[in-house]
């Protein structure tokens, strides 16, 4: 059955419109739970998709599209129709339309940066309740200084300034979550490779370095790092994130480079990943062994 818990709308709710970054909770993942929660009612009923869009008269493929999260904006009667066809109860119609008007608004990430790359990954990010991540190339985005994010995005052949400053304002505003009284819990491993590409000054790399201790000092955040004498370990191919989340399944979150990425949700790409997690965690430096080996870092720039 569906669960009838509700988010209560709060004080940074009073715009209707678009949900501030102080939110702990994302459209993406909610309109990602409205077409799971709806394909799951429509096999209740022992309806095809077809037969459903014939009794609602709707076009072809429409609720298909619902479905399978190819939406942007669900339309409260469409929930509120089929509602009525599928004769759900009360409690559910009102948690499935609650649903469908959280996932008609906009995140901070979409009304201020929509147009900057990595944007949607960050609809995921919102409301994970924890992240798993490799990292073989780059410092994590949510522990990267601006220095860093600054010269990575000129790396990623940014030329415009204002494009450069839209980037690293959306980066420092998801960087807030490891900030929130209910803060994402994170574990992640980075590759010393990340670690030893310069950039910037030596003050800039130091800082960069010195933001990866200072996560000694957080609970709910876990570094490891894999030193280049792990030899051939199980992270060659790729980096990737796992993102867990309280009342939907994971994904598995892989960047394909352009601005692309891949968000993959079938159990066999879950424990495909979550395998190769544990063997990495298993190859990497323990936590502390990890600071020590970043603070040896530091104390070696000149």
């Amino acid at each position: 059955m569906l669960s009838t818990q509700v988010t209560a709308p709060s004080a940074h709710d009073q715009e209707p419109n678009v949900i501030d970054s102080t939110a702990r909770y994302s459209p993406s993942v909610r309109r990602r739970r409205l077409s799971r929660e709806l394909r799951r009612l429509r096999e209740g009923t022992n309806l095809t998709a077809d037969e459903v869009g014939r009794r609602l008269e709707w076009s072809q493929g429409k609720l298909s599209a619902m479905e399978t999260n190819k939406w942007k904006r669900p339309n409260p009667r469409d929930i509120k129709d089929l509602c009525e066809l599928y004769e759900t109860d009360d409690a559910t119609r009102e948690a499935l339309m609650t649903m469908a008007r959280e996932s008609r608004k906009r995140g901070w990430w979409e009304d201020e940066y929509g147009d900057v790359l990595g944007s949607a990954y960050v609809g995921f990010e919102q409301e994970a309740r924890s992240l798993h991540a490799y990292q073989p190339l780059v410092i994590p985005g949510l522990l990267q200084t601006p220095a860093y994010i600054r010269a990575l995005a000129r790396g990623d052949l940014a030329r415009d300034a204002d494009e450069i400053d839209r980037r690293l304002e959306m980066r420092m505003t998801r960087q807030k979550i490891l900030e929130h009284e209910d803060p994402l819990t994170m574990w992640v491993i980075i590759d010393e490779a990340a670690l030893v590409r310069p950039f910037g000054s030596t003050a800039d790399q130091r800082e960069q370095l010195q933001r990866l201790v200072d996560t000694d000092a957080l609970e709910h955040v876990t570094l490891q790092i894999l030193p280049f004498d792990a030899g051939l370990h199980a992270g060659l191919a790729c980096g990737f994130v796992i993102l867990s989340y309280t009342q939907d399944p994971s994904i598995v979150y892989l960047e394909t480079g352009g601005g692309n990425a891949l968000y993959l949700d079938k159990p066999e790409d879950l424990e495909r990943h979550s395998v190769r997690f544990q063997h990495l965690q298993a190859s990497a430096l323990a936590p502390d062994a990890s600071i020590r080996f970043l603070s040896e870092m530091i104390s070696q720039l000149e």
